[in-house]
């Protein structure tokens, strides 16, 4: 079977979106399939081409025999609605022209957060009269509407109307939580054209380790209890809710040799350094994001992982996908989310829950841990016995019967989807 993917980051990209097409279609390369990705040069999130690549019409490259098709689009950082925008129109136009080229393809799949990608899938599946698959990864554009980023209007109107207008057409819809699942069905598509492939880790390069020493000692982390945050710094996170909490611990009576690290870029990434600043917040470090080979050494830092996004009811349906990486590498986590993701923390006793926004739950919690070696070495534990649960190759292998099953038919005429 020959899959053609279009998704706007991969790697070198270090983003949950690049590292679960990467993950999945490098497994299915292994079972004998073809992988043809169409994405953009990689650019996430500052903006900046990364080193060795330019923003050209066309190029082409292979990365563990998966066949790499980079388009031109119109860069920018991850920040502003509608800059942001035309960057996913200027790869929703490149990658549909692009696909033309591709030969011989037996199923099509365009992934989220954002849904032009799968404008694409849908153009290229029509022009190819093959069919095609939305991976949703996010509920778009309900989530931007969540964090601020669009006010109700005619501009939202005209988007939900594209996103429901998809959800019909495709033919056939993967979910990464059973909670999208449920509020697409709600929304009137058919629960049987809807499968869930969670988010999951890759064990291969997530395990437990030790504390590289030499890095603890150049950020000045030797001999302190290390609470982390790895990821993007976005409008959706919520990170001045750690950035609060770090305040209460220097408050404290007693501080405990607590630092916070945070590690990674976004939209909100120069607001919150400039906030630490005027705070004086002596226990917080900021990281710029680092290449996909280096981040296990940055979480074998820390002593707790801290995961966060805002109060709202949309973010109960995600579940981020660095807690899995966290379950592997057996690192305790404080999680800041309401909903499946939560339970899946209660559920497999791999750290506490504490409500969103919330600093003085997270400062405590904090406190607590700090002193309390032996939860730790029980949170510890119970990930890395959770963590093959989730194990990426597993979780491809069941995507992969998803996509042979809709690419079943491709040498029949295929009705279009209602």
């Amino acid at each position: 079977m020959h899959i053609l993917f279009l998704t706007d980051n991969f790697p070198p990209e270090v983003n949950a979106p690049a590292s679960r097409t990467y993950e999945h279609a490098r497994e299915w390369v292994k079972t004998g399939h073809k992988v043809t990705v169409i994405t953009c040069a990689p650019n996430f999130p500052k903006g900046r081409v990364f080193e060795g690549y330019r923003n050209k019409l066309y190029q082409r490259e292979e990365l563990d025999g998966i066949d790499v098709i980079r388009v031109w689009t119109f860069i920018t950082a991850n920040e502003g609605f509608y800059k942001r925008t035309l960057d996913y129109v200027s790869f929703m136009i490149s990658a549909t022209f692009a696909s033309l080229g591709v030969r011989k393809v037996d199923v099509i799949v365009g992934t989220s957060p954002q849904f032009f990608t799968a404008c694409a899938a849908f153009a290229a599946g029509l022009l190819k009269w093959k069919p095609w698959v939305f991976e949703v990864r996010d509920i778009w554009p309900e989530s931007i509407k969540a964090v601020g980023a669009l006010k109700i209007g005619p501009v939202l109107s005209m988007l939900e109307g594209i996103e429901m207008f998809l959800y019909r057409r495709a033919n056939r819809i993967v979910t990464v939580t059973h909670s999208f699942k449920t509020v697409l069905e709600s929304r009137g598509v058919s629960r049987e054209k809807i499968d869930v492939v969670t988010n999951g880790v890759d064990l291969t390069r997530f395990a437990p380790r030790p504390r590289p020493k030499a890095l603890a000692d150049q950020l000045g982390l030797t001999d302190c209890f290390v609470a982390g945050y790895v990821g993007t710094h976005g409008l959706a996170h919520g990170l001045d809710t750690l950035l609060d909490a770090a305040q209460l611990l220097m408050a404290e009576p007693e501080p405990a040799n607590i630092r916070m690290l945070l590690l990674g870029h976004g939209a909100r990434k120069e607001a919150l350094v400039a906030k630490a600043q005027e705070m004086a917040l002596n226990n917080v470090i900021f990281i710029d994001s680092v290449p996909k080979s280096e981040v296990a050494d940055y979480w074998a830092l820390l002593d707790v992982s801290v995961i966060h996004l805002k109060r709202d009811s949309l973010f109960t349906t995600v579940i981020p996908s660095k807690l899995f990486e966290c379950m592997a590498m057996g690192l305790p986590v404080l999680h800041g989310v309401e909903g499946e993701s939560a339970a899946i923390v209660t559920k497999e006793k791999v750290g506490e829950v504490f409500e969103p926004e919330n600093p003085r739950q997270l400062a405590d919690a904090l406190l607590r841990l700090a002193k309390d070696a032996d939860a730790c070495a029980r949170y510890r534990a119970a990930g890395v016995a959770a963590a093959p649960r989730y194990d990426r190759s597993n979780l491809a292998a069941s995507m992969l019967d998803v996509l042979e099953h809709v690419a079943k038919p491709a040498a029949e005429p295929i009705p279009a989807p209602q």
